[in-house]
């Protein structure tokens, strides 16, 4: 189900220092999310999202985004795609994160966007002319492999296709990376698979990866995830189960030696394991013509 609502507060701030994303402020345009991953942490009981199939547009958020960015006497990274992504398919629809990123470029706010989407790319002049100040864009990615990725991100596109994405937004300057989380325990916690990412990562011009071995596992969202482990893996419910119990964060198995492998990995490729933070003073405020 699709239904439009109003919002009334669109910018929240961001408790500081955040030093996952380097946000100030977050926006979600968007509530529940059509890429319907099985290890969403926004299921969990906490976001009130009683079901996350549902998809509610707020479709007033541009003009309470321009009232709102308008009041902030403090510049800082505006980040979204944190409970939902922005360029799930009904963005092609609406456009709102279209419309909000050509509002942050007016006032020359930085932006760091979170997705699993090439769509972005719709966006490419917007985001270059925000880039004069501040524009990053992270990929999620906890698999190189695709065909894992149809089961555990059954709505979101491919794997491959973020990684061109990546290459086409590197060679216009704008900054963008990896968020490498979850890795999902029994599936995603392998050498092999970490190598593949880093690897495929700085092919496609990556200038950081922020990794996180391992996953939540909080009250609706363990129960629905266990639920497609039982459709799509038959078997490994009860190794999560035996290992994890009612645990709130699920650490990757061998995830010191995981830990290590990405580091070694960063230091061959000269990879960034955090995202370069916005900085007012060495911004580049260029106005727009």
């Amino acid at each position: 189900m699709i239904r439009e609502i109003q919002a009334k507060v669109l910018l929240n701030r961001v408790k500081q220092p955040d030093t996952w994303f380097g946000l100030k402020y977050n926006m979600n345009l968007y509530r529940g999310c059509q890429h319907q991953c099985i290890y969403c942490d926004s299921r969990s009981k906490c976001y009130q999202i009683e079901n996350f199939s549902d998809i509610l547009v707020k479709i007033n958020a541009p003009q309470v985004l321009r009232k709102e960015i308008a009041s902030k006497r403090t510049k800082g990274t505006i980040g979204t795609g944190s409970m939902n992504d922005p360029y799930m398919p009904i963005e092609s629809r609406y456009n709102l994160t279209g419309q909000a990123l050509e509002i942050i470029a007016q006032f020359n706010f930085p932006v760091h966007i979170l997705t699993k989407s090439d769509l972005v790319l719709k966006d490419l002049d917007t985001l270059m002319q925000i880039a004069r100040t501040y524009a990053a864009v992270s990929f999620t990615v906890t698999t190189a492999d695709d065909a894992l990725g149809r089961l555990v991100e059954p709505g979101a596109p491919m794997v491959t296709a973020r990684f061109r994405a990546m290459r086409i937004l590197a060679g216009k300057n704008i900054l963008t990376g990896i968020v490498m989380m979850p890795i999902l325990p029994f599936l995603e916690d392998n050498p092999r698979n970490i190598k593949e990412i880093v690897t495929r990562a700085v092919d496609n011009g990556a200038s950081y990866i922020i990794p996180s071995f391992g996953m939540t596992l909080r009250d609706r969202q363990r129960e629905y995830y266990y639920n497609q482990l039982d459709r799509y893996f038959p078997g490994l419910r009860v190794k999560y189960q035996n290992r994890y119990n009612n645990q709130y964060f699920a650490p990757a198995n061998n995830a010191r030696m995981l830990e290590e492998t990405f580091a070694e990995l960063c230091d061959r490729y000269r990879i960034e394991p955090r995202i370069p933070p916005y900085t007012l003073h060495e911004a580049k405020q260029i106005p727009l013509l």
